[in-house]
């Protein structure tokens, strides 16, 4: 193994495709709805969304796909750090609150 995120394992998905192939077209499919055109958020808005989930899913495969798509739709080099770091805020805030959740079952016992 030469690292442990490799282009080449995407190859395997059509392995997983044959041995769950209902699954695999639900999963499959789920990424179509990014690109919608016919819905009320715009597209482009729709990839900066998809990047930020991807930034905080730490994906490095959907990071480049919805990068590609992203810069296709008008999403400025400028939109994409902001993305990112909206995403890092909105991180840092859950695992505060987690650890604010984590005091009030420490204080139960």
């Amino acid at each position: 193994m030469s690292h442990y995120h490799d282009a080449e394992d995407m190859k395997l998905l059509k392995d997983m495709s044959k041995l769950s192939p209902e699954e695999f077209k639900a999963w499959f499919n789920l990424n179509s709805i990014v690109g919608r055109e016919d819905s009320q958020i715009p597209v482009k808005y729709r990839e900066l969304m998809a990047l930020a989930v991807a930034f905080t899913t730490q994906c490095p495969y959907c990071i480049e796909a919805h990068a590609k798509a992203a810069k296709k739709v008008g999403v400025t080099r400028a939109e994409i750090p902001e993305a990112a770091f909206i995403a890092a805020a909105l991180r840092a805030g859950g695992a505060a609150t987690h650890g604010a959740m984590a005091l009030k079952f420490y204080d139960q016992e």
